[in-house]
């Protein structure tokens, strides 16, 4: 026989579930309490009093996806990474409901979206540390950004998911779409996409000639001395050739 916090439980969680449903597929503003508790098969009394409002039953909401997505990428770093890919493969479409709340929740331009962002990045930059401490992953020499970038570059296709699902000729949920992305994603992950660092390095260079706390910090010696810039070089160009002779020298 269960217990009330067992039964507690489980009613909060049938409450969450019929909630991430119903938000995805419609939205936040356009749902209401009774359709949540309806779908549940509970009062919307009994909605209120586990989650005290709408707005608490989407962060609970919010919280509880996450860590769901965070443990599901986590679960490819254990030995049975393979099993766990072909799960994923074999029952795509369990997915569909959280890909469709993650979706519709970052595009409804609410606070609550805005929160749903910084909680997935958050859990994303959590997750790259880890890697780095473990060995898994390489440093970074800005592990905020990257972070943000990869936050970005998970959530895209949801945002785009009918885009997505038009160039690949299947449903993202699809066991069709998620085969043909699995290999792409990985080796971009683990190979990257150049070959060499000439990319690499050609905008460490661009971006130190035009560090623009360097210039402001430091002026040139012709702006200390008042001296002519030579016409060959623009007076921001950090590369300047040595400032032509000032005073009597530039005279003679």
């Amino acid at each position: 026989m269960r217990s009330v916090a067992q039964e507690d439980a489980t009613t909060r969680a049938r409450i969450r579930d019929a909630a991430v449903a119903r938000f995805g597929a419609q939205g936040f503003d356009r749902t209401s309490i009774r359709q949540i508790a309806a779908d549940a098969g509970v009062s919307a009394g009994l909605v209120i009093h586990h989650f005290g409002s709408k707005d608490g039953l989407r962060r609970a909401c919010d919280d509880w996806l996450v860590d769901r997505m965070i443990g599901e990428k986590r679960r490819l770093d254990g030995p049975a990474v393979s099993a766990t890919i072909r799960e994923w493969l074999d029952d795509p479409s369990r997915f569909r409901d959280y890909l469709d709340y993650v979706a519709m929740m970052l595009a409804d331009g609410t606070p609550g979206g805005a929160r749903l962002f910084d909680v997935l990045l958050g859990q994303t930059r959590e997750m790259l540390e880890a890697g780095v401490a473990d060995g898994s992953m390489h440093p970074s020499g800005d592990p905020d950004t990257r972070a943000l970038l990869i936050t970005v570059y998970g959530i895209a296709p949801l945002i785009l998911r009918d885009h997505v699902a038009r160039a690949l000729g299947a449903p993202l949920d699809s066991a069709a779409a998620l085969r043909r992305m699995t290999m792409p994603a990985i080796e971009l992950h683990t190979h990257g996409l150049y070959t060499d660092s000439r990319m690499l390095d050609a905008a460490r260079a661009a971006l130190a000639d035009t560090e623009p706390a360097a210039h402001a910090a430091t002026p040139s010696r012709a702006a200390r001395t008042g001296a002519r810039v030579r016409s060959d070089k623009g007076p921001g160009n950090p590369n300047q050739d040595p400032d032509p002779p000032i005073g009597d020298a530039a005279r003679d």
